[in-house]
């Protein structure tokens, strides 16, 4: 039986997702295709973030881990000045913002600290600092445990505290964003900052950059359908703009 392209990649995607891993060689077997045709079907499979091609062949895609605050700092910096430029463009003087740690919203603080009259929540001190040193906003810094590396507050006490607010917007991070695992995060204690901030918020405004599409990690801040607005750097391929479109998710 001969399978249409979009057949043969969902299930080369099944496969890969079964053994962990498989070279073109016994894919090209199993499917009784050419190299080449297994060699475009991988490449848009990874594309689309479906699977992770590797040398001869492709793998099963592996949860997403970060690095250290700084090495987060200097990844993607362009595409998070444009992502910061889009948000400052959708707040307006007067906003109650939580904001929760990450280095995409840090750079979009530096952006949003230029508006009059906000009020930012936030668990970062470092947004704090940013939000706080032009005087221009009230900046409320959430207290509980302190992580040095990303000078984070986490833990029960700022979930507590979280409690205590109402905002219009919370602007989130994510380690990852998949269209099926939702919005997830490497660190626990950081992805239930962010879940409790967007209870507490009218609106809920996800800041990523291109390259966090399609990836997952290992816990959930919230499915796709739970955000309001996407702001990325650029447009995801036809899938995934797809699977905003359906979760109702407007992209910025």
């Amino acid at each position: 039986m001969v399978l249409k392209p979009k057949e043969r990649q969902q299930r080369i995607r099944d496969v890969i997702g079964q053994t962990g891993e498989m070279s073109v060689e016994a894919l090209v077997r199993q499917f009784e295709v050419s190299a080449e045709t297994i060699r475009r079907d991988l490449g848009r499979l990874a594309q689309s973030g479906a699977l992770q091609k590797v040398h001869g062949g492709a793998r099963r895609n592996q949860l997403h881990a970060e690095g250290s605050f700084q090495e987060r700092m200097s990844e993607q910096a362009g595409a998070k000045a444009e992502i910061a430029r889009k948000l400052a463009r959708m707040v307006e003087p007067g906003d109650t913002i939580f904001i929760d740690t990450g280095s995409t919203t840090l750079i979009c603080a530096e952006a949003l600290a230029q508006t009059d009259d906000l009020t930012i929540i936030t668990n970062s001190l470092r947004i704090a600092q940013v939000m706080g040193r032009t005087g221009r906003s009230r900046v409320f810094l959430l207290g509980g445990s302190f992580s040095p590396d990303n000078a984070e507050t986490l833990g029960p006490l700022v979930i507590d505290q979280i409690g205590r607010f109402q905002a219009d917007h919370a602007v989130l991070s994510a380690a990852a964003v998949d269209a099926k695992a939702g919005v997830t995060n490497a660190d626990f204690d950081e992805a239930q900052v962010a879940r409790a901030m967007m209870d507490r918020s009218s609106h809920t405004v996800l800041v990523a950059d291109h390259t966090k599409l399609g990836r997952k990690a290992a816990f959930r801040i919230c499915r796709l359908d739970e955000v309001d607005v996407l702001v990325c750097d650029e447009a995801p391929d036809a899938g995934f703009a797809g699977a905003l479109a359906l979760a109702g998710v407007e992209l910025r």
